[in-house]
């Protein structure tokens, strides 16, 4: 986590804190996953409700179980400050507010008349799924996501641009051609119709009338059909980008100046020369290890003659 949190003493809060807020033991893994299980279901018995052919027939039952996970999580946070030194630094982050928030909306409708509708925030337990995942072996690949998506913002960014300067021109072109009983009213409204339109939706609701409005819509939707990859292309190329740095290291071997090793690796790949020129080569430990035997055996052969 970003935010650094202790147990608040040894014994049983510190036990209990190994088990809620790490992953490295059977314990730990095993309270994960249970608790991926119990915010699932939960969100699954939220979305079910919201169905009304099923909230006729098993209304009942759903909010016994709401509130069975609404009292389950209550007493998990509990025990989260309880374990907790300074219990003020984990409600204030970012999931310790997720935390509180996915419980509040419950017990508001008890407290507070018309507070029903404030009961769908529940489904922000699902945020709380990214929390364990971070925690447990998914570190390394959010790591690798988000570093592509910080280097190609920029690229991202002037894509969207363009897209909008086109969009624009697309939209106060149309607005000029077509009439307004075709749906083009404001350049607003044609800047609706232009994304839909780039975007390959269609949904319908506004149409050109005309000849010419018609050929400007193909042209524009074939324009999005070249462009709408663009941003796919961009990140997946950062991905890879950030796959080979993650995995290969840039400095070039001392031998013979190939600069494609793994991290991992001790030898040169082209060559065979030890990588780390920081430490020695064991290869030379046991060269040298195999001539002072020699030297000793020829020194003792020597000696008997």
């Amino acid at each position: 986590m970003s935010f650094h949190l202790t147990p608040g003493a040894e014994g049983l809060r510190t036990r209990l804190f190994h088990i809620i807020f790490e992953s490295d033991t059977p314990g730990s893994k095993a309270f994960d996953i249970a608790l991926i299980i119990a915010i699932l279901t939960s969100v699954a018995v939220i979305l079910l409700d919201s169905v009304e052919s099923y909230s006729d027939r098993f209304g009942h039952i759903f909010f016994y179980v709401e509130w069975m996970f609404t009292l389950l999580f209550t007493v998990e946070l509990a025990v989260r400050i309880y374990c907790l030194e300074r219990p003020t630094i984990y409600l204030k982050s970012f999931y310790g507010v997720v935390d509180v928030i996915a419980i509040i909306p419950t017990w508001l409708v008890l407290l507070v008349p018309g507070a029903h509708g404030l009961v769908i925030v529940r489904l922000l337990r699902v945020l709380r799924i990214f929390r364990i995942l971070r925690l447990m072996e998914f570190v390394g690949e959010a790591r690798l996501l988000l570093d592509a998506l910080k280097r190609s913002l920029r690229q991202i960014l002037l894509f969207f641009c363009s897209i909008f300067m086109v969009v624009t021109l697309f939209a106060a072109l149309m607005y000029t051609i077509e009439s307004p009983e075709a749906g083009f009213t404001s350049i607003p409204m044609s800047m609706y119709w232009a994304i839909v339109s780039m975007t390959t939706v269609g949904y319908g609701d506004i149409v050109p009338a005309t000849s010419v409005g018609k050929a400007i819509t193909m042209i524009l939707m074939l324009m999005g059909y070249s462009i709408i990859a663009v941003p796919t292309g961009v990140f997946s190329a950062q991905v890879l980008r950030s796959i080979r740095e993650d995995r290969y290291s840039e400095e070039a071997c001392p031998g013979c100046g190939h600069d494609r090793h793994e991290k991992r690796a001790h030898y040169c790949l082209r060559c065979g020369t030890w990588l780390d020129e920081e430490s020695e080569d064991p290869r030379k430990k046991e060269e040298k290890k195999d001539d002072d035997q020699q030297k000793g055996g020829d020194q003792n052969t020597s000696q008997d003659s």
